[in-house]
């Protein structure tokens, strides 16, 4: 649930392991962000660094890591074979999941902006944070390289977004931006034929081949007007290839970075190299992932190749990835684990707390019936909601493949993905639940000694009472969602499971009027009446609601019963 963005940082130092060390400790020094690698380069004297995390907190590691560089690296002195213009080259911010371009567009500036002010470096904003068409392009940005700094910012046209028109001679100049995702993905042939690989690699990379004349092999290479060749586009946007031969596994591979996955996903660059291997006689074995992959893009590719088996996709998220994984044969050259690929998996390992719901059913129902006050009601009411919704979902997935039903895979599909979608969030609410009650807890615990504590703990205390009003009202309305996909499973779905599909309106009304009951006795503690009558008010309306829905769906229920 949580948003996330990946950052990217290049330093200009690649030989210094000490120096590198001191600035990824700053990196690791804030909570909520995760250094996934540190790539240093000696020939080109650079370093990329790649870590991610909650957008605050990156945003914050990124300005650490920037100070300490400047700190540690004398521009003056610097020497490689990249280009590059500061001590801080580049660093691009990644939106990588549940923030749009746009959020992560304003994080970019807003970094920048820090940076100028209080490091007094010349920042550019280049990519989707530019504000400037020029800037988009980073190779503009960073013309004439440090070298070519203090001209540059002579020039008004030139003159930083943020920070000193002065030229830094130490630091030089940094470049911050915001770009879509890039994932190194590479495709392997059953072929050790790099001259077939570059061939299949130029059909689908968006630069695509030259342009002969006649023979496309030996003919005569077309060029414009002013000289420079003529291309002949790829199938696919946004991606670059190459063909290789790979010794270690001797094999061919397509080797390509998909520059923005929303354009070109990794199945469709898969799928479309399968095809273009096929017209030269070559066939796809199976795929390599270079480096970290967002989740939404695994689930997005288990999806697609599901739909085309024109089986529903709404199965549960390991499934997914399993189907994704076999599908475009990652697996082939060496395993593919999830955990260590999957950026937000990457990033739950370091997460210490349990969770309520990685409990047996028989572990979560005896620390129930145990001592501990928590789970309670509230998480019983939403793991109910949860059973409801799995119910739903699963006389979608039974109806989907249904004989004579062929033609209506999809529309039980669309069922089975929003039941899973609820299940989801209802699991969520089972220790978000207790997290809320937790919060109370903490908030009775604050010291009480002064007035400004009295009044910090009241305060606190209050805080705490609504959330735990929002989270069981947050479990009605998704569980009472959720009796929409029960009721068309009943009316639509598989016959011979309509008994499910009332069990799960049993489960879901229990779980809306187990919540209400939640929510009653949290707002009794509201000191804002005004808000408690109104939270009570929705609540009531909704557990009206869910009653009246269950008996709708069980006279349907037992009507399918009767005349079997």
């Amino acid at each position: 649930m949580k948003k996330l963005i990946e950052c990217v940082p290049n330093f200009s130092e690649g030989k210094d392991m000490g120096v590198i060390k001191q600035i990824t400790d700053e990196i690791e020094k804030i909570e909520g962000v995760k250094l996934l690698d540190v790539d240093p380069g000696a020939a080109t004297n650079r370093t990329v660094v790649t870590f991610v995390g909650t957008p605050d907190e990156v945003i914050e590691a990124a300005f650490q890591a920037v100070k300490k560089a400047s700190e540690l690296i004398d521009m003056r002195f610097h020497k490689g074979e990249h280009p590059r213009m500061g001590a801080t080259d580049v660093c691009p911010l990644i939106p990588v999941s549940n923030i749009s371009m746009e959020e992560t567009v304003v994080y970019a500036r807003k970094l920048a902006q820090r940076i100028g002010d209080e490091l007094a470096i010349s920042v550019y904003c280049y990519e989707q944070a530019a504000y400037f068409p020029e800037r988009k392009n980073l190779a503009n940005c960073r013309s004439g390289e440090y070298e070519g700094l203090p001209q540059k910012l002579s020039d008004p046209h030139w003159k930083p977004d943020f920070g000193p028109v002065a030229f830094n001679e130490r630091s030089g100049a940094t470049a911050v931006g915001a770009r879509d995702f890039l994932v190194a993905f590479n495709v392997n042939l059953n072929t050790t034929s790099t001259r077939r690989a570059n061939s299949i690699a130029y059909d689908v990379r968006e630069r695509g081949r030259v342009l002969r004349e006649g023979n496309p092999i030996t003919g005569k290479v077309v060029k414009d007007e002013k000289g420079n060749q003529v291309y002949v586009p790829g199938s696919l946007k946004a991606v670059k290839a190459i063909g290789w031969f790979i010794e270690e596994y001797g094999i061919a591979q397509i080797s390509m970075n998909l520059t923005n996955i929303g354009i070109t996903p990794v199945h469709i660059a898969f799928d479309e190299v399968c095809k273009k291997a096929a017209e030269r006689g070559v066939r796809v074995t199976g795929s390599e992932l270079v480096g970290l992959i967002p989740l939404k893009s695994m689930i997005d590719a288990g999806k697609f190749f599901l739909g085309r088996q024109q089986r529903s996709k709404g199965v549960d998220e390991a499934e997914l990835i399993k189907i994704a994984v076999k599908s475009m044969g990652l697996d082939e050259l060496k395993p593919f684990n999830p955990d260590e690929k999957i950026i937000e998996y990457v990033l739950a390992k370091d997460v210490k707390a349990a969770r309520l719901i990685d409990l047996t059913a028989k572990g979560f129902a005896n620390l129930t019936a145990s001592e501990a006050p928590a789970p309670g009601g509230g998480s019983v009411a939403a793991y109910l909601g949860a059973l409801g919704a799995s119910l739903a979902t699963m006389v979608a997935n039974l109806s989907s493949p249904k004989r004579g039903w062929d033609d209506r895979w999809e529309e039980f599909s669309i069922w089975a993905e929003q039941g899973q979608k609820l299940k989801d969030e209802l699991l969520f609410l089972v220790d978000e639940d207790t997290r809320a009650f937790n919060k109370i807890m903490d908030a009775f615990s604050l010291p009480k000694k002064t007035e400004s504590e009295k009044a910090a703990r009241a305060e606190a205390i209050q805080e705490a009472s609504k959330y735990a009003i929002e989270v069981p009202l947050r479990v009605m309305r998704v569980a009472l969602e959720s009796m929409k996909v029960i009721e068309a499973m009943a009316i639509d779905g598989n016959p011979n499971s309509v008994s499910d599909a009332g069990v799960g309106a049993l489960c879901a009304r229990s779980a809306v009027l187990g919540a209400c009951l939640n929510v009653k006795i949290n707002a009794s503690g509201l000191e804002d009446k005004d808000l408690a009558i109104s939270m009570l008010d929705k609540a009531n309306r909704m557990r009206q609601d869910a009653v009246m829905t269950e008996e709708r769906i069980l006279n349907i229920v037992n009507s399918t019963i009767e005349k079997m």
